[in-house]
């Protein structure tokens, strides 16, 4: 039986998929929000196509235009906040992380990122770094299944040879 969303479930699963931190997997999103994979992307596909009722094409229009992922924030933008946030009481914080379409826990790690120097161009190396050790796992996946391969090939030929030899006899007790 095929479960049945309303529009505002789609909406806010949308809207959370799209505003999701960059260590959070659009699978992860899925499994939390108890939502098929693929169902969160096609929702996501027509969100940006428009094909969602017009009034809520208009919310997610609006929504989408003025936020921007966490993700998305260059490094003088997320020091410009995190200078902004300093001077502010936490009410204030949450408002305008609010309003920015961030969480104040973002504004943390930020903050965190830039006080132990990790922040400038940690996203760019690890996403290579990432690229090139799934490469390399990859790689050596593929060669450890070859050898598993070789390996049990050559088993069943030593076995096959014994049980041969056991049945016709050496080529030694022939030769005499």
């Amino acid at each position: 039986m095929r479960a049945r969303f309303t529009q505002s479930f789609k909406i806010q699963a949308v809207e959370k998929a799209l505003s999701r931190s960059e260590h959070t997997s659009l699978l992860d999103v899925a499994k939390t929000l108890g939502v098929g994979h693929s169902t969160l992307s096609k929702w996501i596909v027509k969100s940006r196509n428009n094909e969602f009722d017009e009034q809520i094409n208009e919310l997610i229009r609006s929504d989408m235009a003025k936020d921007k992922r966490p993700q998305d924030w260059n490094l003088e933008d997320r020091f410009n906040m995190v200078l902004e946030c300093s001077s502010l009481d936490e009410k204030s914080i949450s408002s305008l992380c609010r309003g920015k379409g961030i969480y104040p826990h973002h504004i943390e790690q930020w903050k965190l990122g830039f006080v132990n120097g990790s922040a400038v161009n940690s996203n760019a190396k690890d996403v290579s770094q990432m690229k090139i050790l799934k490469t390399e796992n990859k790689n050596l996946k593929k060669e450890l299944n070859r050898k598993d391969k070789a390996l049990a090939e050559t088993a069943a030929l030593l076995v096959l040879q014994k049980k041969v030899n056991d049945i016709w006899g050496t080529d030694e007790d022939n030769s005499q």
